[in-house]
């Protein structure tokens, strides 16, 4: 998979030292955009290695999804030596990320505040779970921010409130924090100095859902959740056919909709003055919706499908995640790659994951790295900060560093 990865010496932040004091999903999702495109990301791990590397069900996946293209160095910051030695490696840093409760990193002088006072051109990037206000004590987790900030309300079914089928926050509030990073990286190169870019999972929920806030502002009706909501086009939704199948099909405009009823010989539908425009058919979809569902029952899901490909008009086929490891249009894009499974009892095997949804140069971001093992760059990483074979010797049977 991915045979067309960008060459490193086509990745802008070639040459970039990121340092992330992060876990779970929204701090590792901000290094791996910034590995992805070139910088080098050192992972500081605990001692006992991320926990994410050994969850079950719906995190198995989050270590080796978020964490490849990094080194990985594991140090026990409780401990004098090991602080001392993340101080070091955060000197030599033009990024540091770190994803904990306000407070945590200051105890081990890796505040923003202790190291631009040893680097005064240092990004440094917060993510949290709020931005600071009278909030940015809680305890944040995805699922807390999508029923707090109207996401729950809006997926699920009017009275039962539903979160988003992945983790939608934790992942573009690290992107949200990497596009800070970027900004400040550009804002340095012209100023000489850098700055604390801050991102938080609250505030990425309260923007994913603005366009409902600003649809109650503008027309003083609240918005009802996506199941019951009023679609802005006339077309626009899931049918079962034939076989009991199910496909999304759409016409949000008046010309599709003369596609639509053409191709599918409905034109009696489109002769219908009650489904003369867009507008029209929205006010009319409990009329319209219905007739559909009946006319298209006995048609099946790979006929509409070619139909509709054929038309140019909008379709899906109803998919799992799983079945996407044989989609025709990944696989010959170059949108999954291969990485080495670090843990677990699937060690050392190759799965394929996914990529970066854009092109740079005219070339996919691949991997460069495989996630790696607990610790696995810690020796290397040390004498590269001027520690030698006595004192990395000595840090390890300390258990200041793994």
């Amino acid at each position: 998979m991915n045979a067309n990865a960008a060459p490193d010496q086509r990745l802008p932040l070639k040459g970039l030292r990121v340092v992330e004091f992060t876990h779970m999903v929204m701090g590792p999702t901000c290094g791996m955009v910034l590995a992805d495109m070139g910088a080098d990301v050192i992972k500081v791990e605990p001692i006992e290695g991320d926990r994410t590397r050994h969850l079950l069900g719906s995190g198995a996946g989050f270590f080796p999804l978020f964490n490849r293209n990094k080194k990985s160095i594991a140090i026990n910051l409780h401990s004098a030596q090991g602080a001392e030695v993340a101080r070091r490696l955060a000197a030599s840093a033009d990024v540091v990320a770190e994803n904990f409760k306000p407070g945590t990193m200051g105890k081990y002088g890796l505040d923003y505040a202790s190291l631009s006072k040893v680097n005064a051109g240092l990004i440094y990037v917060s993510l949290k779970g709020f931005l600071p206000g009278p909030y940015e004590h809680r305890t944040a987790l995805d699922e807390v921010v999508q029923m707090m900030g109207g996401l729950a309300y809006m997926t699920g079914r009017p009275g039962d409130p539903l979160r988003a089928g992945t983790s939608v926050n934790d992942i573009m509030g690290g992107m949200f924090g990497a596009i800070g990073a970027l900004g400040a990286l550009i804002q340095r190169g012209i100023t000489g100095r850098g700055q604390e870019v801050q991102s938080a999972l609250f505030e990425n929920n309260v923007f994913l859902v603005g366009q409902h806030m600003l649809q109650y502002a503008i027309t003083g009706q609240a918005a009802a959740p996506m199941p019951e909501r009023i679609s802005a086009w006339g077309v626009y939704d899931v049918f079962t056919v034939r076989g009991g199948e199910q496909i999304f099909l759409a016409a949000v405009s008046d010309a599709q909709w003369a596609t639509f009823c053409t191709a599918l010989d409905l034109p009696d539908l489109q002769a219908d003055p009650r489904f003369a425009s867009n507008n029209a058919r929205v006010q009319e979809r409990a009329t319209l919706i219905p007739m559909l569902r009946a006319r298209l029952a006995t048609r099946s899901a790979a006929d509409l499908a070619e139909l509709f490909e054929r038309v140019g008009l909008p379709f899906a086929p109803i998919r799992r995640p799983e079945e996407l490891y044989d989609d025709e249009h990944l696989l010959a894009t170059g949108g999954l790659a291969d990485i080495t499974l670090p843990d677990g009892e699937r060690a050392g095997q190759t799965v394929g994951t996914t990529l970066f949804p854009f092109i740079m140069d005219g070339q996919r971001l691949g991997v460069r790295l495989q996630p790696p093992t607990r610790g696995q760059h810690t020796g290397p990483l040390l004498a590269e900060l001027g520690y030698s074979e006595q004192a990395i010797a000595a840090l390890r049977t300390s258990h200041a560093v793994y």
